[in-house]
């Protein structure tokens, strides 16, 4: 009895994952076929948002893909396609957006945000090394004759 329940439960498992829809496309030739799968690698799933549509088992990837074999069907560009979802969608829709005006930060960001971390830390490192320098005065009169004094006892205790 246990082990039907468990065939039961892990069948039920599997069908939840068996749901997932296979994309099969009509292509003339295989140059269409390959710019179907570069365009769907290219374009990013906007539901899952770090997974492209090719990967992407949501509905509006399938919407998508469809869309491409469309578009490849009427004889439209890469480049138009690419296009027409990124105004549908916006430059989120591409893995690598075109350098803008809205997308330089996006771009340009990272080398930034590294450049600041290394002026702080030179900051940092030269004001330690100036406080340090500042530290190392010599020992006033007075300082001099205690510290003899205490090597003195010291001396006459070992």
């Amino acid at each position: 009895m246990k082990r039907w329940l468990a065939a039961v439960v892990l069948g039920l498992g599997l069908a939840g994952m068996a749901k997932a829809a296979i994309d099969t496309y009509q292509f003339r030739d295989d140059a269409e076929r390959e710019r179907y799968q570069q365009l769907t690698k290219e374009l990013r799933c906007p539901k899952c948002q770090n997974q492209d549509i090719a990967d992407s088992n949501a509905p509006i990837a399938a919407d998508l893909r469809r869309e491409i074999f469309r578009m490849l069907g009427e004889g439209q560009s890469n480049q138009q396609i690419v296009d027409f979802m990124v105004d549908r969608y916006g430059d989120f829709v591409r893995y690598k957006p075109a350098l803008s005006g809205r997308t330089w930060l996006l771009w340009f960001g990272p080398g930034i945000l590294l450049a600041g971390g290394f002026v702080v830390l030179a900051v940092i490192v030269r004001r330690r090394r100036g406080q340090a320098v500042a530290g190392n005065t010599e020992l006033s009169a007075d300082e001099r004759e205690r510290l003899a004094k205490l090597l003195e006892k010291e001396r006459t205790h070992d």
